[in-house]
């Protein structure tokens, strides 16, 4: 039996690659699905597996910069990566993987990311765990943010929310790595869509916008969902799809308004960073059943290429082995950075590191000292986790949406 790794040619073959991971969710996509998403995914940026002719894996990339220490880099979105079960296990994915690799390095994108069904498999294609995310499943009534409003809130339809939600997305993104830079076309494919689909049994989205002095400021977007058969058992939930503030300030009235909605059981909100104030800002931290899962993975594609479109924190030197990289061996080797430039060097090693742990450190959300005790780092020289550690540190990564 021959399988043919290719890019798929047209609409329908790209909805039937989308079909190999929707058949995982349920979902089968449709014409107008498959139009909408590759509105932002190219057919060039979408692998298919052929069996004879028929379409049994798919596996997309979008392409898009991403926010990193000091600026944004091109990067390639892994996504909707899938096998149909009747070929699994057959190497399809390593194939169709591979080729993927390829391309990204081909087309002169530095790094890839990923958001990870199943976090066991990416490792082996030279993906890190880059961040980590909190999620929040709070008992509204009893959980509270002190303190004065400094913005209005107003509701607002889908227009004024393109036109105003960007202005307070752009300056967060920019003090942020691993943050998604949008294009109009992002807001409203993906972030403003309010396809019956994508509720999941809840209802429409909901946009508010938090104002100063007539300027945007902040913004929510949720969703109410319900249960339960009559009004005795009926139990009503936030589902925060995000919520941004430009300030602290504004950040703590988006909050207050989420947690002060009526008629309200539970709130619910994915995908913040661990930093996120929030954990402070409520009088009973515990009620906000914090859980820590994995968020944004990252592969370094062309470390030379990586390490200088990133910025770094002081002006040391810093020398990194990365000592393997099972697809492409001219990442492998010792690299220098001092000043902001990057380059080949032959002088002893402060750290040695495997390019996934590389792409674990690279957002600066894995400090090199844990990934050291956890194995995945060796310190050459003494004190070289230190200076690599201070030279990479950075605000926590945060990606607020799968992609």
């Amino acid at each position: 039996m021959a399988f043919r790794v290719r890019t798929v040619r047209d609409l329908e073959e790209f909805r039937v690659a989308l079909g190999s991971i929707g058949h995982y969710f349920g979902w089968v996509p449709t014409d107008d699905d498959a139009t909408r998403f590759s509105s932002l995914l190219p057919f060039e940026r979408m692998h298919a597996v052929l069996d004879d002719g028929r379409i049994v894996a798919g596996a997309g990339a979008f392409p898009f910069q991403l926010t990193v220490p000091g600026g944004k880099l091109s990067c390639a979105g892994i996504t909707v990566v899938g096998v149909l079960p009747s070929h699994r296990r057959r190497g399809l994915l390593s194939r169709m993987m591979n080729a993927q690799l390829a391309d990204v390095r081909e087309r002169g994108e530095p790094i890839a990311a990923l958001w990870a069904s199943e976090e066991t498999i990416y490792g082996r294609y030279g993906y890190g765990l880059a961040s980590l995310g909190l999620h929040i499943d709070a008992e509204r009534g009893s959980v509270a943010i002190r303190g004065e409003r400094t913005t209005t809130t107003r509701l607002v339809d889908d227009d004024e929310a393109l036109r105003s939600f960007p202005r307070v997305y752009r300056p967060v993104s920019r003090t942020r790595p691993g943050m998604i830079v949008r294009t109009a076309d992002w807001w409203r494919t993906k972030q403003l869509d309010d396809a019956p689909e994508r509720r999941r049994g809840a209802g429409p989205l909901v946009r508010a916008l938090f104002e100063r002095d007539g300027k945007p400021v902040g913004y929510a977007l949720y969703r109410l969902a319900q249960s339960g058969s009559s009004p005795e058992d009926w139990k009503k939930t936030i589902r925060v799809v995000e919520a941004f503030g430009v300030d602290d300030a504004a950040t703590r009235d988006v909050w207050r308004f989420l947690l002060e909605i009526d008629w309200v059981d539970r709130i619910e909100a994915y995908h913040l960073p661990l930093d996120h104030p929030l954990p402070l800002l409520v009088d009973r931290v515990n009620k906000l059943h914090l859980k820590v899962w994995d968020a944004l993975w990252v592969r370094v594609v062309d470390v030379p290429r990586a390490l200088a479109g990133r910025s770094y924190a002081g002006r040391g030197r810093v020398t990194l082995e990365v000592t393997s990289d099972g697809h492409f061996p001219e990442n492998v080797g010792s690299w220098t950075i001092e000043d902001g430039s990057v380059r080949r060097a032959r002088r002893r090693p402060d750290v040695r590191v495997p390019v996934e742990a590389l792409g674990s450190a690279f957002l600066g959300g894995i400090p090199f000292a844990e990934l050291e005790a956890a194995g995945h780092a060796e310190e050459a020289a003494r004190g070289g986790i230190a200076r690599a550690d201070a030279l990479f540190g950075a605000p926590a990564p945060w990606c607020p949406e799968i992609f």
